[in-house]
């Protein structure tokens, strides 16, 4: 069955959803994303995708003390993202409360750093993040779109030994217009054995069921729930 991850995106110490990846076209959903955080786990969701969007646009982690708040009062497992630049933001991560982190633009810009972080942590606390636009990897934020195809990207990383992938096409995200079924459909038929996560473009119940029927294994949505397009319990 397919894994429910529920995303809080963070810019200012608030729960946001931007449109597109477009830092100017934002929605502020919850002031304290902690409050969130224990309305998921009331739900009986397990996993949080927490991003941090000032990080993602930075050289550097800055919600950290979100982090490890929603960590401490919660027992959710969370996937940390944005900004995790140096070993020192890897490590000030793990310690403060995350269980997994979703790395994408170091792996574009820094292939060394990164296959070194997976033999340091394993394979199975990393998930490559793999933005994408027009086919091509985006990064720092999505801001910057590189010459990096999806698949070679893709292709590069599983021989390194990557299981999870969490693959975001940004013209869906926060559109509220379906997920990028041909693009997942896709992968999985290049790929097998990967534990492919889908983000972007969830609107309605349906979406998530279809995304189990292509054999995708967990589905992150943030919009969708927060303007009451999806039934969580139902979905449960």
């Amino acid at each position: 069955m397919i894994k429910l991850i529920p995303a809080i995106d963070i810019i200012d110490g608030k729960c946001v959803r931007l449109t597109k990846g477009d830092y100017n076209k934002k929605t502020i959903y919850y002031e304290n994303p902690v409050d969130v955080a224990k309305e998921f786990e009331q739900l009986g969701l397990t996993h949080l995708h927490l991003v941090d969007l000032d990080g993602a646009k930075s050289d550097h982690v800055i919600n950290i003390r979100i982090l490890k708040e929603i960590a401490t009062k919660t027992n959710l497992s969370i996937d940390f993202s944005g900004g995790i630049k140096s070993d020192n933001d890897i490590k000030a991560v793990f310690n403060n409360g995350a269980n997994m982190v979703t790395i994408g633009s170091i792996a574009v810009n820094n292939p060394l750093m990164f296959k070194k972080w997976i033999r340091e942590y394993g394979p199975q606390r990393i998930i490559l993040g793999a933005d994408v636009k027009n086919g091509n990897i985006t990064i720092n934020g999505w801001e910057k779109e590189t010459n990096e195809n999806i698949f070679s990207f893709l292709e590069h990383y599983i021989n390194c030994g990557i299981k999870n992938i969490l693959c975001t096409d940004i013209t869906k995200d926060g559109t509220l217009s379906g997920p990028a079924y041909t693009l997942y459909k896709s992968i999985l038929e290049e790929f097998h054995g990967i534990n492919l996560i889908a983000s972007g473009g969830v609107s309605s119940n349906e979406d998530i069921i279809q995304l189990d029927r292509l054999g995708v294994s967990a589905v992150v949505f943030g919009k969708a729930y927060y303007e009451h397009k999806i039934d969580i319990k139902t979905l449960m």
